[in-house]
């Protein structure tokens, strides 16, 4: 059984910025991509970023340019990079893995 489990999430003001990490754990073979989306109340889970094995990256349009995603393949953790925080970007973030499914999920909170 592999878990996901973030960590980092949290209060911050507008212009602030947080850096969110998820290590997966357990029976592990590969982990091709591996990435966050999120979900804000009353909307769908969205794409935050992801990024392959190869470290190919891919982002959301809403985040592009202040969220940065990088990995350690060797550890089986992403970590989320986020600058320039919008109150918009409030939501709970979840960790992906392909294969190996969701983390519980992280709650950031961007005040105005």
């Amino acid at each position: 059984q592999v878990q996901l489990v973030e960590s980092g999430g949290g209060l911050v003001q507008a212009g602030g910025s947080l850096r969110l990490s998820c290590a997966a754990s357990g029976t592990i073979f590969s982990i091709n991509t591996m990435g966050w989306y999120r979900q804000a109340p009353g909307k769908q889970r969205e794409l935050v970023a992801t990024i392959s094995s190869g470290g190919n990256t891919r982002y959301g349009d809403s985040v592009k340019g202040r969220f940065t995603i990088s990995r350690e393949n060797a550890k089986n953790t992403v970590t989320l990079q986020m600058n320039s925080l919008k109150p918009e970007d409030t939501a709970v973030y979840y960790c992906y893995a392909v294969g190996y499914g969701w983390g519980q999920g992280t709650q950031v909170t961007v005040s105005s």
